[in-house]
């Protein structure tokens, strides 16, 4: 598939991420703040945050439960998403699938604090971690198109900001 295709199919999933990912960024007001300053909602973060999202096609959530995938390079030499949060872009990355192939809901998902996944690669170098193959491997999906792969139940607890629709409706 062509990168306007994936995006556009992606889109239609939009809605949904975002009121995944809004409870994670806000947090209710105390009563004194309520009282005082007119406040009932707080955004946990006083900056722009900067969020991939990323959405498999239904039938990968049974095959591999507590894996995200980062797209890692092209064969054509287009830049990828691995090359951009090495850079130091992106503050959390939105990882869910696509329920089945006519709803627009994402169950189940994860969202991975890039930080400290970053942080995880300086402890441990990406490139050694990947001969190693504990917690982190390589992909090929057979079009061009190569990833890198990440359990989440091998890795430090704290790479998760939060997760949800562990059973989907």
């Amino acid at each position: 598939m062509s990168f306007r295709n994936d995006f556009e199919w992606a889109q239609r999933f939009m809605p949904d991420v975002k009121q995944h990912i809004g409870p994670l960024l806000l947090e209710e007001a105390s009563l004194d703040r309520d009282q005082s300053e007119a406040t009932d909602l707080i955004v946990l973060t006083a900056r722009d945050m900067r969020i991939g999202v990323r959405i498999r096609r239904p039938g990968y959530a049974e095959r591999y439960p507590n894996e995200f995938t980062i797209r890692a390079y092209r064969d054509s030499g287009a830049q990828t998403e691995l090359g951009k949060i090495i850079n130091g872009w992106g503050d959390w990355l939105f990882y869910g699938h696509a329920m089945d192939g006519a709803s627009v809901r994402v169950c189940p998902w994860m969202v991975v604090d890039l930080k400290r996944l970053r942080s995880l690669w300086i402890r441990h170098p990406l490139r050694e971690a990947l001969a190693d193959a504990k917690w982190c491997g390589r992909k090929s999906n057979g079009d061009g198109t190569h990833f890198v792969w990440f359990d989440v139940s091998r890795m430090p607890s704290d790479i998760l900001v939060g997760q949800g629709g562990a059973t989907c409706p």
